[in-house]
């Protein structure tokens, strides 16, 4: 499951995403499309797992695959 996966799970819009962790909404887009590498602060990382609820795990895992589409 990739990002934008785990973000569809959850229904939560891409632009919500990007207003609770303080970054733009390319941001967001480029990590799910796999053109960027997601650099974000602790504070960011649990708030993602948590609006995602997932695992940190899984949000690595997902944050590989996201990495792997963009490369296809």
């Amino acid at each position: 499951m990739d990002l934008k996966a785990l973000r569809d799970r959850v229904g939560i819009k891409l632009i919500e995403v990007a207003n609770i962790l303080q970054c733009s909404e390319s941001s967001i887009r480029n990590w799910e499309k796999g053109r960027t590498t997601p650099k974000m602060e602790v504070w960011q990382v649990f708030r993602l797992r948590d609006l995602y609820r997932c695992s940190e795990a899984e949000l690595e895992q997902a944050v590989r695959e996201s990495i792997a589409l963009g490369k296809k």
